[in-house]
């Protein structure tokens, strides 16, 4: 059986995708959460089950999602520490939590598995890295994979980058986000409706991300391809360039990056 601690909006998402795509029966599946109407909106709608107390749903689930906050999780571990053996495999999507973390506060040998995912998983279309611990079987680690391709894209890297991943797509959906907003404000100075200046900033927002992925070719030739001499889009690049919007990603990449590292620091 399955099992999702916290139905927050990841680990909700998490849910409904899993479900959804039939990756899992509803019946196979069991929920907690301190909240009992998330829980219950979850049963009406999915046909989950729902434990009434921890040490029911550790008992009944050999795979658990962690889906509580990073300020909450050691709280959660102490509760759960007595229920726990080597044969459970863990899966955590707390930010800045190691598996050492982990480790230190259950009992060894355990089986955890860190995931990176981003909020565009809400709408099938997230980027999840995963990074798994010593104790973790091929097999297992596939498995996850399976689950949580239902969101995205997944791929796999060792721990030590999860902080860099934290800083380029846990974060970047705010910067993507940032962009489509100064686009269509750009628009709107321009003379275009609000509406519709949202409309053309998000499409072509999600477009050239899309034709890229197909591609595969380096975005530097994409844009030299839409690029005339002396045209409308080199005049653009030139402002942007000029503006310094290229080393300003590549900075917020990495501050968020080492904000990560930091926040792993201190919960060491």
């Amino acid at each position: 059986m399955l099992a999702f601690i916290g139905c927050g909006t990841m680990g909700t998402a998490l849910l409904e995708g899993i479900v959804s795509n039939k990756l899992e029966k509803p019946e196979d599946v069991i929920l907690f959460d301190k909240d009992p109407f998330k829980t219950q909106a979850l049963n009406q709608k999915l046909g989950v089950n729902i434990a009434d107390e921890l040490h029911s749903l550790c008992s009944k689930a050999k795979v658990i999602f962690l889906c509580v906050k990073p300020q909450d999780m050691k709280k959660l571990l102490l509760h759960i520490k007595p229920f726990i053996h080597s044969e459970h495999l863990l899966i955590s999507v707390a930010a800045g939590l190691s598996i050492s973390f982990f480790e230190e506060h259950l009992n060894n040998p355990l089986k955890i598995i860190r995931i990176m995912p981003n909020t565009p998983c809400i709408v099938g279309e997230g980027m999840s890295v995963i990074s798994k611990g010593k104790n973790v079987s091929p097999d297992e680690e596939n498995y996850v994979v399976t689950l949580i391709e239902s969101l995205g894209k997944v791929v796999s890297v060792e721990e030590n980058l999860l902080s860099a991943v934290t800083g380029l797509s846990g974060s970047g959906p705010a910067y993507v986000f940032m962009v489509i907003e100064a686009l269509a404000d750009g628009g709107v100075e321009m003379g275009l409706t609000r509406e519709m200046s949202f409309l053309l900033s998000a499409q072509t927002v999600l477009g050239a991300a899309k034709m890229f992925l197909e591609t595969g070719e380096h975005p530097a030739l994409m844009k030299n391809k839409v690029t005339s001499p002396g045209g409308t889009t080199s005049a653009g690049l030139l402002a942007l360039e000029e503006g310094a919007v290229r080393a300003s990603l590549i900075k917020a990449v990495m501050e968020s990056a080492k904000k990560a590292q930091e926040m792993e620091k201190l919960n060491q």
